[in-house]
């Protein structure tokens, strides 16, 4: 029996080995070496470890016994709501995320114009917090809002692919650590280069499934919720139908500027331009009216000698 079960783990390391350094596989730099005799050698190991846990005699049923799997699930969150000021709930939720441990990931603060010139502060965040208290930062961040528009809250279970990757980190690591082993026995420089680049492909697949597991870790420990903040009708300022008061007293302070700047560019263009222009046209006319007067006078003064 213990030999069945012996040549049971060094198939499946066989296999393991095989899928993950089937490049390396193919150089000629394992041509001839006993990677199947370690490999053995490993599995009895194993086997000797395991019967001297469990009293000197490995009990088969325990092969059979399923593990228990965590699992691993990712919730994240999506608001609509309604405030009177979104800037200020913006300010509010970033608190709310640190007190409860975690972070803000975007925020956007920015304002809107209507067709009716109306101008509004609109707002959008999002950020993480501990996903075991995701329920309770919705309640806080819901409340003493005037609305909520929508509200989605969904679920990714991620354990299989977690549980995969874990898999091939276990074989990409057994396989590294049997290539730092190959390498270190060979003597040809030709024959190291080429074990080399297979390591280092090996190890670099190792950090992509790393940076995977960690991203999934993440996400499962954090949940994300993103709320979009929209301003209240009722606290806009005040309007009447399509007249709003701020902005026609602003209109008629900028009308009264321009009006002033007319009368002012208007009177230096008459004292500097016209002025000037009317006083050289009316030379003649001033000169054909004093000939004509002179004339006149001459005429009266013979015929008051008579």
């Amino acid at each position: 029996m213990k030999k069945r079960y012996a040549l049971i783990i060094v198939g499946l390391l066989g296999v393991s080995l095989a899928s993950c350094s089937g490049r390396a596989a193919q150089s000629p730099a394992f041509d001839g070496m006993a990677a199947p005799a370690a490999l053995e050698r490993v599995a009895v190991e194993s086997i000797v470890e395991m019967e001297d846990s469990y009293g000197g005699e490995f009990d088969t049923n325990l092969a059979h016994q399923p593990a228990a799997i965590e699992r691993l699930v990712i919730r994240n969150a999506n608001l609509v709501i309604v405030v009177e000021d979104p800037s200020a709930a913006a300010s509010s939720i970033t608190d709310l995320a640190d007190q409860m441990g975690g972070y803000v990931v975007s925020l956007n603060v920015y304002q809107s114009t209507y067709g009716d010139g109306i101008s509004a502060t609109h707002a959008s965040i999002t950020i993480r917090v501990p996903a075991e208290r995701l329920d309770e930062a919705l309640d806080e961040i819901k409340e003493g809002t005037v609305e909520v528009r929508s509200e989605n809250i969904s679920g990714q279970d991620v354990t299989q692919e977690y549980t995969d990757l874990q898999s091939q980190l276990r074989n990409l690591e057994a396989a590294e650590e049997e290539l730092r082993e190959i390498m270190g026995s060979l003597t040809k420089a030709e024959d190291v280069l080429r074990v080399y680049e297979n390591l280092r492909q090996v190890r670099q697949e190792i950090e992509i499934i790393k940076g995977r597991m960690q991203y999934f870790e993440q996400s499962a420990r954090l949940s994300a919720i993103s709320i979009e903040l929209l301003p209240d009708i009722v606290s806009q300022p005040l309007q009447i139908g399509r007249w709003q008061p701020e902005g026609t007293a602003k209109e008629a302070v900028q009308s009264l500027i321009k009006a002033l700047q007319f009368l002012a560019n208007t009177t230096i263009w008459i004292m500097i331009y016209v002025l000037p222009i009317l006083l050289l046209l009316s030379i003649p006319f001033w000169v054909i009216r004093w000939i004509i007067i002179r004339r006149r006078g001459k005429k009266v003064t013979p015929e008051s000698e008579d």
